[in-house]
């Protein structure tokens, strides 16, 4: 993944909760070919919008806490969070076109 700024749970209040703007974060792993195919997509993304939402990705094996305290069952899972609470998720890898209609609230 590459343009995306990892996020930790021990980072993940201060850079997402209490971000200004609404953050997208792609809850991922390694191992997961969805995930990868997801990826290059939401670096596009990133590169595009990235003035009005801050993109993050977290690996769920290396960070445990952040996905299970959202309830983050299958990956990818792409939150969208603003004011703190989640406003929007996408589950599973989707192509671009759908990730733009399900995000065009907030890009």
């Amino acid at each position: 993944m590459g343009n995306i700024a990892a996020v930790t749970d021990a980072e993940f209040d201060a850079q997402v909760l209490k971000s200004e703007k609404p953050v997208l974060v792609d809850f991922w792993a390694e191992w997961c070919g969805p995930c990868r195919q997801v990826a290059p997509i939401l670096d596009e993304l990133a590169g595009a919008h990235g003035e009005k939402v801050k993109f993050l990705k977290m690996n769920v094996d290396e960070n445990p806490v952040t996905p299970s305290s959202y309830r983050v069952t299958g990956i990818p899972t792409i939150n969208v969070y603003q004011g703190g609470e989640v406003v929007k998720t996408i589950v599973g890898a989707r192509p671009k076109a759908a990730i733009l209609k399900e995000l065009a609230d907030f890009i």
